[in-house]
């Protein structure tokens, strides 16, 4: 599949270690791990951090095409302190360059030649009028795309009004189940069950598919008419940063094999659950190792 990814990128510092991170860009290296095109657009800074995400993103085997530095904005970073649980608190620092991303029409037409398959974003991108008013440039310029809404929300870097304006903009929604009560609390609604979030949201914002995710307890799934719920993987989490991103990943690709949903749920599972016990956002991983991955006594990520 053909894929566009336009997000945040920034350094995850977590105590004396930084690594390459923010969700869009998470997403888009596990995306392309599977297999598929990825084409990734933010920004960075014209600075260290910057040149050094610019070479990380090579290494990785993503293209920086679509991935602009600035002289007027620093590469952005966000302090991660994880608990004992290996959950992790974010303090994300602005002024940061992808809040200021572009791209020129020339550079909007090559990535639409041809049609990507899919589009994603997030929420916090969007809280900065230029990254908002890119994606939408990115949106409104998608006939044929189909749209994944990773929900991934941030402390202070949302509000009701704007879930409002990105929910009717997807077919595919994925959030997790704290996410999913906070909603509830936002649009003043009391859900009686995941079904019952999954089914009414899904009615209201005309989403195909939406998903759940509920750490080692795995994830619900709503897929058009079908419910279910699939058990999770418990490992021992080194650290959860980017667990969540590979589960929207992996999902996503499970999607575009046109995988039945026991099947999609499970190994998006799976992934989650290799992702979050290993350091960082984007380790190293393989579809192999994540189909051998058996169920332990430990614990793992909420992603």
């Amino acid at each position: 599949m053909k894929i566009v990814s336009v997000g945040e990128i920034l350094w995850d510092v977590i105590g004396k270690e930084e690594y390459l991170g923010g969700a869009a860009l998470n997403f888009a290296v596990h995306a392309a791990k599977l297999g598929n095109t990825v084409l990734f657009v933010s920004a960075v800074g014209e600075d260290e951090r910057g040149q050094r995400a610019l070479d990380r993103l090579k290494e990785l085997g993503l293209s920086t095409r679509f991935v602009h530095s600035l002289q007027t904005h620093p590469t952005g970073i966000v302090t991660v302190e994880l608990d004992s649980a290996g959950q992790p608190k974010f303090t994300l620092h602005h002024p940061a360059a992808y809040d200021a991303p572009g791209l020129s029409d020339h550079e909007l037409a090559e990535l639409f030649s041809p049609q990507p398959d899919w589009i994603y974003y997030g929420t916090l991108f969007q809280m900065s009028p230029q990254a908002k008013a890119l994606t939408y440039k990115l949106l409104d310029s998608a006939a044929g795309s189909r749209i994944f809404y990773d929900i991934n929300l941030r402390k202070d870097h949302y509000n009701t009004g704007l879930l409002r304006e990105l929910m009717p903009r997807a077919q595919v929604v994925k959030l997790n189940e704290e996410e999913a009560g906070s909603i509830n609390r936002m649009f003043g609604r009391a859900s009686q069950s995941l079904e019952d979030f999954c089914r009414s949201y899904a009615q209201e914002f005309g989403w195909e598919h939406v998903c759940i995710t509920r750490g080692e307890k795995g994830c619900a799934l709503l897929a058009g008419e079908e419910y279910l719920e699939a058990p999770g993987y418990a490992v021992s989490t080194r650290d959860a940063v980017g667990a969540g991103d590979a589960f929207a990943a992996a999902f996503l690709h499970g999607l575009g094999q046109q995988w039945p949903p026991a099947q999609i749920a499970d190994f998006a599972n799976r992934v989650a659950a290799l992702v979050a016990s290993r350091p960082g956002g984007t380790p190293h991983w393989t579809i192999e190792e994540a189909r051998a991955l058996t169920s332990s006594p430990n614990h793992t990520t909420d992603r």
